[in-house]
């Protein structure tokens, strides 16, 4: 059965937000040289993105939740690209700060509500495959959108690389309103039920671990420009898209391996590796060995561990609380970005130390992370007395 051509057009503005959020990693050094400030502190805009969308998703859900989802998607695409006009042109870090939230709250509104049309559209036999296209696009940020940033920088400079973001989301907006049909609000649902799951005492035990574990993820990859020349690397492009594949290898097999072993051993698994490469790339830092094949292939597990947690811990979320899985989800998304929002920081703490101390600070919230799934994942899975289905 064909994906309808709106799915795909959907599709290219999760690709815009998704580039969106990653893209700065690409040319974090020349911003912030042409900024006048440290990478680590150009490295906050991040930081700045990430926890405006963790906050601004519930709240953008609950004051859009009426508005008509077409002008509403278009809206968000409008407000994405004029951000990152405004980031393109920034002339001090606290005006890029200030364009870097405006961006999240229109990738806020953008995300969960295309994602939803696409499934309300569709026939119930082609609906996960629609719903795979639109999130596709952001996987496929993630292997595409930094490297090729990275490339646009060299090419254009990082305004240039911001620019062409832009228009990309500008150019995508006519278009998802060429495609879609008048689609009608959903009920008002205030925020205080939006939130109400996190009362679920297991619910409470996931989430943390997805802020711990995607800190994990991102406390060198906010700074990867830095720490990949920190491990003797020169083709600074060829490691990101190496990254970027090992991400979206990781997401696709982590859900055909949760299926068949479980959430709890996928998680396990792949804090281990995220583990073991964050301290081999400390090393090969602090040894100044010159081992660029090794570093291709650590890259690569570090990206595949990073994007292995998402549909696990969704597993889990949804496991535990069935009947709110909307709610949880949305909830997960937003501890996805809380978590590189603390990685962000964590780097920018530790960069001025060496590379190696950053690469050694993120192997060592790996290792919290395993420890945190190892001791959460039989409560989170199922109510107390029932086998987990983590297992």
């Amino acid at each position: 059965m064909n994906i309808p051509i709106r799915s795909w057009v959907l599709a290219l503005g999760t690709f815009a937000v998704g580039t969106d959020a990653f893209v700065v990693a690409g040319f974090l050094p020349e911003m912030a040289a042409a900024l006048h400030v440290s990478e680590a502190a150009a490295g906050q805009s991040v930081t700045a993105f990430a926890l405006a969308y963790a906050a601004g998703s519930p709240i953008m859900a609950t004051l859009t939740a009426r508005l008509p989802r077409r002008p509403l998607l278009v809206t968000a695409l409008v407000v994405l690209g004029l951000a990152n006009l405004g980031s393109a042109l920034a002339p001090t870090l606290p005006v890029l700060i200030a364009t870097r939230v405006l961006a999240a709250l229109g990738a806020a509104a953008y995300t969960p509500n295309a994602g939803a049309v696409a499934a309300s559209l569709t026939t119930p036999q082609a609906r996960a495959r629609a719903l795979s296209v639109v999130v596709g696009g952001l996987t496929l940020a993630t292997a595409l959108g930094v490297p090729l940033g990275n490339l646009a920088a060299q090419q254009l400079s990082w305004r240039g690389a911001l620019t062409l973001v832009a228009v990309l989301s500008l150019a995508v907006a006519p278009a998802v309103h060429a495609v879609l049909p008048e689609v009608p609000g959903n009920p008002a649902v205030p925020l205080r039920t939006r939130l109400a799951a996190l009362r679920h005492p297991a619910v409470l035990r996931v989430l943390p671990l997805t802020v711990l574990g995607m800190g994990a993820a991102y406390t060198a990859y906010a700074y990867s420009v830095p720490a990949l020349e920190g491990v003797g690397v020169r083709a600074i492009g060829l490691m990101l898209f190496l990254y970027g594949a090992g991400a979206v290898a990781g997401n696709l097999l982590s859900g055909y391996a949760t299926d068949r072993w479980g959430a709890g051993h996928v998680l396990t698994a792949g804090y281990t590796v995220m583990a073991l490469a964050m301290g081999a790339l400390a090393w090969i830092a602090a040894s100044g060995a010159a081992v660029p094949v090794l570093v291709g292939v650590l890259g690569a597990a570090w990206g595949a561990s990073s994007w292995c947690q998402t549909p696990a811990q969704q597993h889990r979320l949804i496991t535990a609380a069935p009947a709110e899985a909307a709610l949880v989800v949305s909830l997960n998304s937003s501890a996805i970005y809380a978590g590189i929002g603390l990685g962000t920081v964590l780097g920018g703490l530790v960069l001025a130390s060496g590379v190696a101390f950053l690469y050694g600070a993120a192997a060592l919230l790996a290792t919290a992370s395993l420890a945190g799934a190892l001791l959460t994942m039989r409560v989170a899975a199922t109510p107390a007395g029932s086998r987990s289905s983590d297992r």
